[in-house]
């Protein structure tokens, strides 16, 4: 992913462009180079633009710069019934229609709607106007439920911190989990947050907790020790808990079950062993904990859409 366009035109909120620029943008101090693509920012006429709040900003491009970008992003509007510019709907469609993924967050959706890029596609905004984005566009399929929902080609998002969700997915489907977690780490995201999608992006120790916490013991102890075969049982006794208040506790610290939060710390372990080392898938399975092979596969299938070994061909090559 080399070039992305951003979108923005009077309306847009300042959240939302902040967030997609922080994304894109370059970062100090990371174990990896950024910007990891040419961020353009593109509006009609390359006029200034207001954004919510009384900022503005006058973007460094026109919508014709869109052409070649292997990613376009269509911001929030403060208000979903703002009306979208011509040009930048049939910018959209072109960019779509030349096969460029297009995606949008929260209120950004009814942009992608009024384009047609949503019919017949399952997508998501802002809980507070999925109810309108349903009325408005009936032959969109609206989930309220998710964080973001896409298919490859268009992508939407939930509201404002979902956008980040969605932009730190796309990161990790680009560039590799090491790297969309070192970026998760530099903008200090929340842990993981459930949600539907296939998301781990996430920081293996609750925040805001003690480190002599018995939550936050649990989580170390687990991920120095993945390839245990850890039960809820095991759990609640190195945190000296019962069971059930163990779990309860667990869940209200991490917003997810113990169980879930053991699969995702074992398969962001094992793309990471895939990414930077050499070792045979078996043995990748035997230290994450999944036991065999053939249970990672099924893992990876499941959650990543993808196979142990394909995923290794996508991003082992961007090891130095």
């Amino acid at each position: 992913m080399e070039k992305v366009g951003l979108i923005i035109f009077d309306g847009v909120r300042a959240f939302d462009y902040a967030v997609v620029d922080e994304v894109w943008g370059p970062h100090r101090g990371l174990p990896v180079p950024t910007p990891l693509s040419e961020l353009r920012i593109c509006a009609p006429g390359r006029r200034p633009v207001r954004l919510t709040g009384g900022l503005r900003r006058t973007p460094q491009f026109g919508l014709d710069a869109l052409v070649g970008c292997d990613l376009v992003i269509v911001p929030g509007m403060e208000d979903p019934g703002t009306v979208t510019p011509p040009a930048v709907l049939n910018a959209v469609r072109t960019a779509y229609r030349g096969g460029t993924p297009v995606a949008s967050l929260c209120a950004g959706a009814f942009v992608l709607a009024e384009a047609g890029l949503l019919d017949g596609r399952t997508a998501t905004t802002h809980w507070a106007f999925a109810d309108q984005l349903a009325q408005r566009y009936p032959a969109v399929m609206v989930n309220p439920q998710v964080l973001f929902a896409g298919d490859g080609q268009v992508w939407t998002s939930a509201g404002v911190a979902a956008g980040i969700d969605m932009c730190l997915h796309l990161i990790r489907q680009a560039h590799g989990q090491k790297t969309a977690s070192a970026l998760a780490r530099a903008m200090v995201t929340a842990p993981h947050r459930t949600g539907g999608q296939a998301q781990f992006i996430t920081t293996p120790v609750p925040p805001r907790l003690p480190s002599d916490d018995p939550i936050a013991r649990v989580c170390r102890t687990i991920i120095a020790q993945p390839a245990e075969p850890w039960t809820v049982a095991d759990m609640a006794r190195t945190a000296l808990m019962a069971e059930r208040t163990f779990a309860r506790r667990f869940t209200q610290a991490t917003g997810t079950t113990p169980l879930r939060w053991l699969l995702v710390q074992r398969l962001l372990f094992a793309q990471e062993l895939l990414e930077d080392s050499d070792e045979s898938i078996e043995n990748v399975a035997a230290r994450c904990g999944f036991g065999s092979a053939v249970s990672l596969r099924q893992h990876f299938q499941r959650h990543l859409h993808t196979s142990p070994s394909d995923y290794r061909r996508t991003f082992r090559r961007q090891v130095s």
